[in-house]
């Protein structure tokens, strides 16, 4: 007799339309794309980590993280709301909290400002001000110049749009050292340029998605040839520039092994990337993608611990 009251309160309670607490928390935590922010965040790490030769300080890691995490996550929740109509449309967003009327726009615009000010608030009070000044360009740059305007106005979208992505090591060494050096902007740059190719993959994945609400991605405007190709360009930039940290010295021989490793296994996904008899390649190399920035920037992070005790 419980179990069956218990089951009839859920289905009236369903009926009437209310939203169990535990369902709000999991469609607010899917606004914040939390993949892409550990990931993100987990790049800003490093980018603290690599700034001083010993420990970093308690404070200003502690409230770094969370506050570039925080901005991280206020933005994609903008990216949802921006994006809530096209998202409707393709298959691999119309689950997402808005286009399933779970949220309302009003409460993801309040939810992302919430995340937004608690990130500022944390950067100046606790951090420094140069670092919730670039935090905050970076979260304007993606959730408006990007979202906003360059995602449909150009096929370059994600190149240019890219900048802000490529951010997080940048603020994590601000956010240590109250400054931007050539490293942190190296660090950027390996990001940024393996922004192009990681995204494009899944863009060739999903060019009908993106073709049928208008999106102009590479492979819609230019095709999938042409795309392959410049995946692959920008992948053999890559590798050549991930080599940088070691010839700059800031870097040795444990990183250098394992960023010519990582490139040939990048570089060889860039290539079977180029077949069309191979359908399920770009997401692959999507997937790929993510493991190989996620162990290149762990290779950094061992190789200057380790160079400690050496």
């Amino acid at each position: 007799m419980v179990n069956q009251s218990n089951n009839s309160a859920e289905t009236l309670a369903a009926t009437d339309g209310v939203t169990a607490p535990s369902s709000v928390l999991s469609d607010l935590l899917e606004l914040t794309k939390p993949k892409v922010v550990l990931l993100l965040v987990f790049t800003a790490i490093v980018g603290m980590m690599l700034s001083v030769p010993g420990m970093v300080p308690l404070q200003e890691t502690v409230f770094g993280i969370l506050g570039i995490g925080l901005a991280a996550a206020s933005a994609a929740a903008i990216n949802h709301v921006v994006d809530q109509r096209a998202d409707a449309q393709m298959h691999r967003t119309r689950n997402r909290p808005l286009p399933k009327g779970n949220l309302s726009t009003a409460q993801c615009l309040l939810f992302a400002a919430t995340l937004g000010v608690v990130a500022m608030v944390l950067l100046v009070a606790f951090v420094n001000v140069l670092t919730a000044v670039l935090t905050f360009l970076s979260l304007i740059g993606y959730a408006c110049v990007y979202t906003m305007y360059l995602k449909r106005a150009t096929p370059q979208n994600i190149v240019i749009g890219g900048v802000a992505g490529a951010m997080p090591p940048v603020l994590g060494w601000a956010a240590i050292t109250g400054e931007v050096t050539a490293e942190p902007l190296l660090l950027f740059l390996i990001v940024f340029i393996w922004t192009p190719p990681h995204f494009w993959a899944l863009a060739i994945h999903r060019r009908d998605d993106y073709a049928k609400v208008g999106i102009p991605m590479l492979p819609v405007t230019h095709g999938t040839k042409y795309t392959r190709v410049q995946i692959l360009l920008y992948t053999i930039l890559l590798v050549l520039v991930t080599v940088a940290p070691y010839l700059i010295q800031m870097s040795g021989l444990l990183y250098l092994a394992a960023a010519v490793g990582l490139g040939v296994w990048f570089l060889y996904h860039a290539i079977r990337i180029q077949n069309p008899d191979l359908p399920k390649e770009p997401m692959r190399m999507f997937v790929v993608s993510i493991n190989y920035l996620m162990a290149l920037f762990a290779a950094l992070l061992v190789d200057h611990y380790l160079a400690l005790f050496l």
